[in-house]
């Protein structure tokens, strides 16, 4: 094989991997807006138009995987990866606040490493859900969204691996812990103040009876 042949094979090789990386960065800024207008029409309540959203994002992950089948380092890059990882919230956003049962990595066609990302994510976008709850006096299902919250962040401290191999999972889980504390301590204000709320209730109403 001559020189050039050699160059040649090399080229058309790189060429594929050249055509694969722009479908993939061109396709994964789409993939990202229709996640982040799944996950506001979740936090909407309308679940209908977040699956609806999350249907076309999963054409497009489609899109991704066969992109990167053979071409490991693109499927690699961080801008797959970021992508994946948003697809993987906003279906995870939509189990958790329309009380269904989430979908794991291998069925959502998405690696262990932002699917893990995309769940710590997920559990802290509850947070807007607890507040907006709390805004509407649910305590109670903020008090669910908050153990959810906490179960998440258990489940993740114990995956103790390089940030190379969980694509910074580390730093992820510690924004969930703040995260988490801060609903944590909006929701025991909440029920306090309930508490309080009722116990003047329950004051007037004795007051009110000795009175008569």
């Amino acid at each position: 094989m001559s020189i050039d042949e050699l160059v040649a094979e090399c080229v058309t090789q790189i060429d594929a991997s050249h055509g694969a990386r722009e479908q993939v960065i061109g396709v994964s800024r789409g993939l990202i807006r229709l996640c982040a207008n799944s996950i506001r029409a979740t936090h909407r309540g309308d679940f209908a138009e977040a699956e609806r959203l999350l249907a076309a994002a999963g054409a497009v992950v489609a899109q991704i995987n066969a992109a990167t089948a053979n071409n490991l380092e693109i499927r690699a890059a961080g801008y797959t990866q970021d992508a994946l990882k948003e697809y993987a919230e906003a279906h995870l956003v939509l189990a958790f606040l329309a009380g269904r049962e989430p979908s794991g990595a291998a069925a959502l066609g998405v690696d262990p490493a932002p699917y893990l990302n995309g769940l710590a994510e997920a559990a802290s976008e509850l947070r807007r859900a607890i507040l907006d709850g709390l805004r509407r006096g649910e305590t109670a299902r903020g008090e669910m969204l908050l153990q959810l919250m906490d179960d998440v962040y258990a489940a993740l401290v114990t995956v103790d691996y390089p940030d190379a191999i969980t694509g910074g999972l580390r730093r992820t889980t510690d924004a969930l812990r703040a995260v988490l504390e801060r609903t944590r301590g909006d929701m025991s204000a909440a029920i306090r103040q309930d508490q309080l709320v009722a116990a003047m209730r329950d004051l007037e109403r004795r007051l009110g009876l000795h009175e008569a």
